[in-house]
């Protein structure tokens, strides 16, 4: 093979690789897709799993609090079942020691499910909301939103809608009547379960797919580079 059959082979070995490159900058491109909005499926979902983290440290700040107002630890789980199960809830007591506690392990860990499922439920809209008013917000900025955020939820929830509607369903008004749960109780709990949505945030931050084109640098570097030797 002489020197001019060699140049027009490498040609078509360049124009090839040429094309092979352009179609995996296109496959790349598709990889590193952006949204062009605001992308509510992911912040949805973020909130649905930053939603337990939430309740929990609620819940476990509730523990904390509840014996400083002279009630069980467990108490909050106690009054929140009496909206599945009326003043039924309110039996689950050693009535023998006249001291508020849930005797049924049972009953407990559905209670217990039960307020974290709520906290998931709750942490979609939250999220989205928070990550609407505070897209790049700071971490006091985030704060200062989760506070009013989970004050009006605590307001809504429990005297625009329980208030009126667990007496409608079952014949009473157990979680917002103060008598079971002190309603700086009930506001602690709404208040850090939004801080530590807040907190976790940036944890939920979506960061586009970059797909590395290194391979492909490499390999054009190697054949541009690559000597055209003469002789047959």
């Amino acid at each position: 093979m002489d020197l001019s059959a060699k140049h027009e082979e490498f040609e078509r070995l360049k124009r090839k690789v040429e094309l092979l490159e352009q179609e995996l900058g296109e496959i790349a491109t598709e990889e590193s897709w952006e949204p062009t909005s605001y992308y509510w499926a992911y912040h949805a979902t973020s909130g649905f799993l930053l939603g337990v983290v939430g309740a929990a440290a609620a819940l476990l700040m509730n523990v904390v609090l509840a014996p400083i107002a002279g009630k069980h630890p467990l108490e909050l789980i106690r009054v929140y079942l009496t909206f599945p199960l009326g003043a039924d809830a309110l039996a689950l007591a050693d009535t023998a020691k006249n001291v508020p506690a849930v005797r049924d392990g049972m009953i407990l860990a559905f209670g217990s499910c039960l307020y974290l499922v709520t906290g998931m439920l709750i942490g979609m809209p939250f999220h989205i909301g928070l990550t609407r008013l505070t897209p790049n917000g700071r971490t006091f900025n985030r704060l200062l939103v989760a506070t009013a955020l989970s004050l009006l939820i605590w307001l809504v929830g429990f005297y625009g809608v329980l208030s009126w509607l667990q007496p409608q369903l079952f014949g009473g008004d157990w979680i917002t009547s103060g008598k079971y749960l002190p309603w700086w109780v009930a506001a602690a709990t709404h208040l850090v379960f939004g801080w530590t949505m807040a907190l976790l945030a940036p944890f939920a931050k979506f960061l586009p797919y970059e797909a590395s084109t290194k391979p492909n640098n490499e390999s054009r570097s190697s054949v541009d580079s690559s000597p055209i030797q003469p002789g047959g």
